[in-house]
């Protein structure tokens, strides 16, 4: 671990602790916030890691959206790829379902959870 001192940042902090003590400062962070948008659904392929809202947007069909948080539920790293089939994390592999978040191949043994969201004229925003 880094020495304590005015150099030591917060990021720096987090990536010292082990991965059982960032957990609580994970699990603290605020929830999606309720009417943002996120995506026009036009600009929706295959699937979209949207990073400014924390979450991965799929269509697994033409005209049917599903939305995850983007966070593996592994060691929470950021997911990285997505089509229409999975999503992928970078960190340790993990893939999940782009139909329903579930896990397909480990590490991680939790699914990527489900986040609300309504289409309103094109536009889907957090509900």
């Amino acid at each position: 671990m880094p020495p304590a001192g005015p150099g030591l940042t917060r990021r720096c902090l987090v990536c010292a602790l082990p991965a059982s003590a960032t957990a609580p400062l994970l699990a603290a962070a605020p929830a999606h916030a309720k009417g943002k948008k996120i995506i026009k659904t036009k600009k929706v392929k295959k699937g979209k890691i949207v990073a400014k809202r924390g979450v991965v947007v799929t269509q697994t069909k033409k005209g049917r959206f599903r939305v995850f948080s983007a966070t593996c539920t592994h060691q929470g790293c950021r997911v990285s790829s997505v089509d229409r089939k999975e999503i992928g994390c970078p960190c340790h592999g993990s893939r999940f379902s782009a139909k329903n978040g579930f896990v397909l191949s480990g590490p991680a043994t939790k699914d990527l959870p489900p986040v609300a969201f309504v289409i309103k004229k094109g536009v889907i925003y957090l509900a």
